[in-house]
């Protein structure tokens, strides 16, 4: 039964959501570079397209590889400092799978 003015909803996303203070940096960073995985996956997943497409000359490929490897090693370094690892990024969807494929290139 439910309970009056939503109040036992209210209980159970308080019991879902960890407010612990000394967590609430690590998991913003957690959060914030997560969407940052998600939209270099993305990036680099385009940039393998056009190259297969041959819309890139080579100097283009070179400048889209080497930015996407220092976006890479800068996403394991801030990982490595906030005492994460990729894999903790990959976040549960549930049903849905997992946010991010288990293979970095999507294939």
């Amino acid at each position: 039964m439910e309970e009056p003015n939503g109040t036992g909803a209210g209980r159970a996303l308080t019991r879902r959501l960890s407010t612990d203070p000394d967590t609430v940096e690590r998991d913003l960073i957690k959060l914030v570079l997560t969407i940052v995985e998600l939209l270099r996956q993305l990036m680099e997943r385009t940039a393998v397209h056009r190259v297969d497409q041959g819309d890139l000359g080579p100097e283009e490929e070179e400048r889209i590889g080497m930015t996407l490897m220092i976006l890479q090693e800068r996403m394991e370094e801030l990982c490595a400092r906030y005492g994460l690892n990729m894999d903790d990024l990959n976040l549960d969807l549930g049903p849905l799978g997992s946010l991010l494929p288990r293979d970095p290139a999507g294939r």
